[in-house]
């Protein structure tokens, strides 16, 4: 696999010694169990698979090396890179600005660019109009394109349905740069319609079977679809493909229940000429991370601490996976843990912080499963652990334990 070149201050040498010797020992990647790191009254269970992936050192490595390259130059990214506070925050020190927030509204006018800047694509890739207009202006932005290559995976399975005559049913958060960029992809291609989760694609069934009234199909998807789109006779031939980040067992979930409406409607013997095979669109990474977590919850604990942006789709998933079970804590750096009674957590849902008091149980062990989202740097894990470390005076042991495994 290709090597990119990340900043030192995201690796750690902890977090780096734990997830190769797990390599070196399931190459093939089968084993789901957690790692523990052992300190007696207080134990961590670190999840098989987090952190950065293939796509997010793709993207960090582009848009460092497009600074180095462009001194003097102006720099913008169309909008957040990738959905991590300390990656962004660093690139606004290096002079790098933001065109847009991460809902695509305006914060620095377009017109205000000139063909002798540089604008990078970030990893959620953009949508066609928007690239269309920053080509305009004179801008080679292909040139700087950070879009994370399986996004463009599905973007190009979209593309191959497309051309058979199908619909394409987005799953994903209709307001997600991501979802926002392959909606503009897909729409050019064929009539396109998203649906955010099961309780929707379960109104989309009933539209497609005659339960509900056609009429009242752009009332329950306005702005989901585009223009043309005709409800009445856009359903008979349709593939699912998905905002990589989602829960891969929801979008499977509403690729099947949508497959079982084509067969009541057409036979199953049908099926295969209204309904597209797209499972081939789920992120490997976004799979693998879900994938740990569920072994990681084979493990008995007292709390979860999930670490990740609060508008990082990937990372919200997996709390939302933690807090099924125990209580799960969401930070985005280790300075939200305040003391050994309080810490800052971020709610999945409606992006709040919320002050946590006694996140810590009063009882010895203390166990803590912990996992990361696809954009938290690894050195965010070795700061938490370090943190929580201290307040049971055993800095000296996490040491020891660091060293056996660096060694």
């Amino acid at each position: 696999m290709k090597h990119f070149e990340v900043p030192s201050g995201y690796r750690s040498n902890l977090i780096n010694a734990i997830k190769q010797k797990r390599k070196e020992e399931d190459k093939l990647k089968k084993d789901f169990s957690p790692t523990l790191i052992d300190l007696g009254i207080v134990k961590f269970y670190l999840a098989r698979h987090f952190g950065f992936c293939y796509g997010v050192e793709n993207a960090i490595d582009i848009a460092y090396k497009t600074i180095e390259e462009n001194k003097g130059k102006r720099i913008y990214l169309l909008s957040e890179m990738i959905h991590n506070p300390q990656v962004n925050e660093d690139l606004l020190k290096k002079g790098v600005q933001f065109l847009q927030d991460t809902n695509g509204m305006e914060i620095i006018p377009l017109s205000n660019l000139t063909k002798e800047d540089i604008v990078i694509i970030p990893a959620f890739g953009t949508t066609l109009e928007l690239e269309a207009t920053i080509n305009k202006i004179g801008i080679e932005i292909q040139k700087y394109n950070t879009t994370c290559p399986f996004v463009e995976k599905v973007w190009n399975r979209g593309d191959q349905i497309a051309k058979k005559g199908f619909t394409i049913i987005i799953h994903g958060k209709p307001n997600h740069e991501e979802t926002r960029a392959t909606f503009s992809h897909a729409a050019n291609k064929t009539p396109t319609l998203i649906v955010n989760d099961m309780g929707e694609a379960i109104v989309l069934g009933k539209f497609i079977i005659g339960e509900l009234p056609i009429s009242q199909f752009s009332v329950y998807f306005k702005n989901r679809y585009n223009e043309g789109f005709d409800p009445a006779i856009h359903f008979e031939k349709m593939g699912v493909i998905n905002q990589t980040t989602q829960l891969a067992t929801d979008t499977q979930a509403i690729s099947d229940y949508l497959k079982s409406i084509i067969i009541s409607k057409y036979g199953k013997e049908n099926s295969s000429n209204h309904f597209a095979d797209t499972r081939d669109t789920l992120c490997y990474a976004t799979n693998d991370n879900q994938s740990a977590v569920i072994g990681l919850l084979e493990q008995a604990a007292d709390l979860a601490i999930v670490m990740g942006g609060k508008n990082s789709s990937n990372s919200s998933h997996l709390v939302e996976l933690c807090e099924k079970k125990l209580p799960t804590y969401f930070i985005d750096d280790a300075n939200k843990i305040i003391d050994s009674n309080q810490l800052i957590s971020n709610n999945w849902k409606t992006k709040q912080s919320d002050l946590i008091n006694n996140y810590l149980p009063n009882k010895a062990p203390v166990t803590i499963l912990m996992t990361s989202g696809a954009s938290c740097p690894d050195m965010v894990v070795e700061l938490v652990i370090r943190k929580i470390v201290s307040f049971y005076s055993l800095d000296e042991k996490l040491e020891e334990v660091i060293n056996s495994w660096v060694s």
